[in-house]
């Protein structure tokens, strides 16, 4: 694969040779200095070569695992935090800017071009970069792994200390399965190969051992080189990925410009730092393998201030321990394999928020959805790579809340106890309800700093939520809440096997959100099909809008088309427009998705097209797909769809693999405008525009009541939010007619999507007396302000101009790195 990429392409590109070498387990051991901004210490990768990764399950997408597979087992053991006597200490004692006695093998030379491997090394490496002096031109194997703006000091290969523990253990279990009674595999090279295909019910030997070996002493450097996207390693002299060393250790730190790890103050002014999800993902947090296909575990230790809270995507609730230079150790760990770009770590000033009040959420209520009164709440037969699985514990199936943490700054904690908190719970009822078993075993909820980029992200075990979806009534922290909970089953637990696939994750996050968040709040079917359509319509408003002035191939949902899921002979491959900058803030993925599952939902009953989301998911959690998997599955299921004319060819081309607004919506568009909530917004619209037509003739009629005789009907928030965008579409509005919106709908009380359209009217219509509302928006809402700078610049008037330089420099430093990029390019 060709190392120099053309930037103007804007893919993203995923380096690591998966095909060879698959990392099945890391063992981070990390410190964080705020003053530094950096996190510092090393990575443990536990590799299994390429034909040991050949046997993971790889199930025909509507048929049973095969038997030789290793399925979930029946007996899963208590998940318990398991003890760890003692943290490592790698990370206290590392500085990584003390390199004077590593990286010995260093060599000035001038080998531009030399050959290693599959790996053509050229121009980005530095003229020391070859460290092959000796056998220059040699085919020798190379490691590559994932790697940006990280500076990696050391690599050395670990010495396999547990080996005799491994063969012991081996020698335990009779060489059988202890629970499956399947005949374990006999020949291997590796004993980290006996490691990695331990069954699920000895995982706490399983981490006891990776956790010992990464205390191991090293017991030889490795050569490496770096280049902007890459990691490269070799071992002189080693051909093959089998004889290449199983157990690696990296010594490294961060940069504080890392695109992916965002050092900033929290709503109290306290530091604090966390991973963002940047389209480059975790290859500025740690070297890691990138691409989905490489799903591993992973357990960490993270050293910070004592008086910091650390939270990480684990399935533990940690607790610090103190260490002797008075900071604290964090240890996380999970045991189900999944893609590095889900790893997620917060560390900062926060505190736990609790209700004052015990919140009692009934998990036998009878308002239960029909999917799960007609589902068993017996264990099911899983088709993923072995771990302890809630999907085998009929206790799990039961479970509707599972344990979960609020976190945020002390200054949030009042409104997070009145919004947030009665919420979670019934969210979370809910989500079950609809979908079955948590995939997940608890959950630990963030109010990030203003800064964050978007109003959610999940992650395993953790879901980040910005600060504006507290403001207003709990209507949009409630379907927002839904939205991060759904990713739980889509995005996480079933992930894309293709990242440009993303429909598959917040496509059906979309869809589930309005879903569940009607059963969250126990609405009738019918007032719930309402409030359904009124959001689909203000969504295709959004979708028709965003087509209009975006690139075409950015409104692709499936860029790649056929050749989606293809990778090269290695395994290293592309993000098609990954590092598009255009691509970072749009929606079409999350509507264009949520439209295609709706349209799919239209085609058989609502109530059978639940139950089949539940039967998916039992299916395939745990495992990446394709959005040819989801779809074939469903053409077989329920026949009757291609009998009214649908086929997998005829979806693709009008959903998937192209661009505008696909026909089946155009003419779903014109039921949504019967829809009685949608036509209670236009019975309102002409009473203001008469309002402000009255107003604008400037009569000298004596004065009547402040509403000129009209009685304005209570709106919902999103019956609010499509009035204003029905009257922004009005070329004049007066004064006074901006002053009565205000008065009668309480603008700076509502949620943010309302205020936002609230400043786009103040925007357009130079409402002086309201900048102010724009300024706190600016400041407050950072998570969907971007675009209002582009329209305070152009207007081409001095004050809005100053108000949007002056915002910006006000927050600039807060901000996510792309947002400032973006609004940079608009006001300079």
């Amino acid at each position: 694969m060709e190392i120099n990429l053309d930037p103007n392409k804007h893919d993203l590109p995923l380096r690591a040779n998966t095909s060879h070498m698959l990392v099945r387990h890391y063992v981070l051991d990390l410190a964080v200095n705020f003053k530094k901004r950096v996190i510092s210490g090393n990575i443990v990768l536990f590799f299994e070569t390429a034909k040991e990764a050949d046997t993971i399950c790889k199930p025909e997408r509507e048929q049973d695992c095969p038997e030789s597979c290793k399925l979930c087992r029946q007996e899963t053991p208590d998940l318990t935090d398991f003890p760890v006597t003692s943290a490592s200490t790698h990370s206290t004692q590392f500085d990584a800017n003390d390199v004077s006695g590593w990286g010995s093998n260093r060599k000035d030379n001038s080998h531009k071009n030399c050959r290693h491997g599959n790996i053509m090394l050229t121009s980005g490496i530095s003229k020391e970069g070859c460290r092959d002096t000796e056998d220059c031109g040699s085919e020798d194997f190379v490691l590559v792994l994932d790697c940006c703006d990280l500076l990696v000091v050391k690599v050395e290969e670990v010495s396999n200390c547990i080996e005799p523990h491994i063969k012991k253990l081996v020698s335990r279990i009779s060489g059988q399965d202890a629970v499956t009674q399947q005949p374990m595999k006999k020949e291997k090279i590796h004993a980290i190969d006996e490691l990695v295909s331990l069954p699920a019910s000895l995982w706490q030997e399983q981490h006891k051992m990776y956790l010992e070996c990464s205390r191991a002493l090293g017991c030889g450097e490795l050569r490496f080189e770096t280049d902007s996207w890459s990691l490269q390693i070799r071992k002189p002299g080693i051909k093959t990925a089998r004889d290449f060393p199983h157990i690696v250790r990296i010594w490294y730190e961060t940069k504080p410009s890392g695109g992916s790890v965002r050092w900033t103050q929290d709503q109290s002014g306290r530091q604090c730092v966390y991973t963002a999800g940047s389209p480059i993902n975790n290859r500025a947090l740690f070297p890691c393998q990138e691409p989905p296909v490489a799903m591993s575990t992973w357990q960490a230790t993270v050293q910070a201030p004592s008086e910091c809270v650390v939270l990480l995507s684990g399935e533990n609730t940690a607790a610090p321990s103190d260490t002797p230079q008075g900071l604290s150790n964090w240890f996380y760990y999970v045991t189900m394999p999944m893609p590095a770009s889900t790893f997620t770590i917060a560390v900062g000033h926060w505190i736990e928020v609790n209700l004052k009040h015990t919140l009692i959420c009934d998990t036998n209520d009878s308002t239960e959805t029909a999917a799960t009164q007609t589902h068993s709440s017996c264990p099911v037969k899983c088709g993923h790579l072995d771990y302890p699985c809630p999907f085998q514990e009929s206790a799990a199936h039961l479970k509707a809340v599972i344990p979960y943490r609020v976190f945020a700054p002390v200054s949030l904690q009042e409104k997070l106890q009145e919004v947030l908190l009665p919420l979670l719970p019934k969210c979370l009822k809910a989500a079950h309800n609809v979908l079955g078993v948590h995939p997940f075993r608890r959950i630990d909820i963030l109010l990030v700093p203003a800064g964050f980029s978007s109003l959610g992200m999940a992650s395993p075990h953790i879901i980040f939520l910005s600060q504006s979806i507290l403001p207003g009534k709990s209507y949009l922290c409630g379907a927002r809440l839904c939205h991060e909970i759904a990713h739980a089953w889509f995005g996480l637990a079933i992930g894309a096997r293709d990242w440009t696939e993303e429909w598959v994750s917040e496509g059906f996050a979309t869809f589930l959100e309005d879903v569940i968040w009607a059963c969250a709040q126990k609405l009738p079917q019918e007032e719930a099909l309402k409030q359904q359509e009124l959001k689909a319509f203000l969504r295709f408003r959004r979708l028709r809008d965003e087509l209009q002035i975006s690139e075409e191939q950015l409104q692709i949902l499936r860029p790649k088309g056929e050749h989606t899921g293809e990778v090269s002979e290695s395994g290293s491959s592309q993000v098609k427009h990954g590092l598009n900058p255009d691509k970072i803030f749009m929606q079409v993925h999350y509507l264009k998705g949520f439209f295609l599952l709706r349209f799919l939902a239209s085609k058989i009953k609502e109530e059978l097209y639940l139950q089949f989301f539940r039967y998916f998911v039992e299916k395939f959690h745990g495992q990446l797909i394709l959005s040819q998997d989801f779809l074939k599955m469903l053409l077989r299921h329920f026949p009757e769809i291609e009998r009214q004319g649908l086929s997998l060819k005829s979806i693709n081309e009008v959903w998937l693999d192209s661009t505008g607004i696909p026909k089946p919506l155009l003419e779903e568009c014109n039921i949504w405008l019967k829809n009685q909530l949608v036509q209670e917004v236009k019975q309102e619209l002409p009473k203001w525009i008469h309002f402000n037509q009255r107003k604008r003739r400037g009569t000298k009629r004596k004065k009547t009541t402040e509403g000129e005789g009209e009685i304005f009907r209570e709106l919902l928030p999103d019956q609010l939010v499509l009035l204003l965008e029905f009257l922004l579409e009005e070329e004049v509005l007066s004064v006074s007619t901006l002053q009565m919106l205000q008065k009668i709908y309480s603008i700076q009380e509502q949620d943010a999507e309302v205020r936002h359209r609230w400043c786009e009217l103040v925007v357009k219509h130079k409402y002086t007396k309201a900048y102010k509302d724009v300024e706190q928006f600016l400041t407050q809402d950072q998570a969907m302000g971007v675009y209002l700078y582009g329209e305070l610049m152009v207007n081409e008037d001095a004050r809005q101009q100053m108000i949007a330089r002056n915002c910006f420099r006000a927050v600039q430093e807060e901000m996510d790195p792309a947002s400032r990029s973006v609004v940079e390019e608009m006001i300079f």
